[in-house]
């Protein structure tokens, strides 16, 4: 049996004391050097990261960086092997059930019951989540406004489109207002168009002050939604920041692509690189970072390039060596 501690309510039960909000300066997640294996796979490799309350992080990183092994261990899904995990002050997994009371947890594949109503759907989880009777009309009512799905309540979920339902799932992890939300991919493997219907969704979580944890491998999402990104590689941090700091940091504000001529990409990036700056590869193509630096003398002899604009897509190519989305 669980112990209830003074000054918070154990899930479930209506008559204890409520949770305290925890003080601003208390970290809304902390991470510090956990590592977690599946045999000789080291997944996550002494992640460090912090996020304070009502920030939106975009964890940015392709397929295999240990972005939802990471999430699986804030929801308790998995242990870690080592290292410190705190959700709203709540150690991790020995307080998880008052860490899960608290958070929203959205998942990367869709699990709704489909045999219900959109509004059958949230009333169900009104209940899992414990919302009070008196807050779960407005609760539910709430969530259909955010999904935009307000004309859409008696609408059995097997007839939502793809992106309704998406929609749908994210609202669900919100029906008791949750301090923190931990979105794993949200909007994978959906068109363009859904994609932006559901930033806007996210956006009104961050208008709102909640924190949001947002899992990706898609570039413009991170850029988008996010107030800071933290770009991770091989089960580890790599670099954090703003999007905009990061581009200026390592890529400044332009990138010359140029395409090599008989002389071969290799004599035409050693003689870029001689000169100090960075560049990448993009097929045939050789990219040269903080462009608006390079001397006219050298950029005479690389060619007619073509001209754009810094992502945060060349800064995590630089600083990792993978590629995304």
């Amino acid at each position: 049996m669980t112990t209830p501690v003074p000054g918070r309510r154990l899930p479930g039960s209506a008559s204890s004391t409520p949770v305290d909000t925890p003080p601003p300066d208390v970290p809304a997640l902390l991470l510090r050097g956990v590592v977690k294996r599946f045999g000789t796979l080291t997944a996550v490799d002494g992640l460090d990261l912090e996020v304070p309350q009502g920030v939106v992080l975009g964890l940015l990183g392709p397929n295999g960086a240990g972005k939802s092994t990471t999430m699986k261990m804030l929801t308790a899904q998995s242990l870690a092997d080592e290292g410190e995990i705190r959700i709203l002050g709540h150690p991790i997994p020995a307080e998880s059930k008052w860490a899960r009371a608290r958070m929203g947890v959205v998942p990367q594949h869709d699990n709704l019951d489909e045999e219900l109503t959109v509004e059958q759907n949230l009333r169900m989880f009104s209940f899992l989540y414990r919302v009070p009777r008196a807050r779960r009309k407005e609760a539910v009512a709430r969530a259909m406004r955010l999904a935009q799905l307000g004309d859409r309540g008696d609408t059995l979920v097997d007839d939502l489109s793809g992106g309704m339902r998406r929609r749908l799932l994210i609202v669900r992890a919100l029906l008791h207002r949750p301090e923190l939300v931990l979105m794993d991919e949200p909007t994978v493997g959906l068109d363009p168009q859904v994609r932006q219907d559901l930033w806007g969704v996210i956006s009104a979580l961050r208008d709102e002050g909640v924190t949001v944890l947002m899992s990706t491998h898609y570039i413009e999402e991170a850029e988008r939604l996010s107030d800071e990104v933290a770009l991770m590689a091989k089960g580890a941090v790599v670099e954090r920041g703003t999007p905009a700091d990061l581009v200026a940091k390592y890529a400044g504000s332009t990138v010359e692509e140029y395409t090599p001529g008989d002389e071969g990409a290799d004599v035409l990036e050693r003689r870029v690189r001689e000169h100090g700056f960075t560049t990448r590869r993009t097929g045939v193509t050789l990219s040269v970072l903080r462009a608006e630096e390079l001397p006219d003398s050298l950029r005479d002899r690389l060619g007619t390039p073509h001209r754009r604009a810094s992502t945060l897509e060349d800064v995590f190519v630089t600083l990792t060596g993978e590629s995304v989305e």
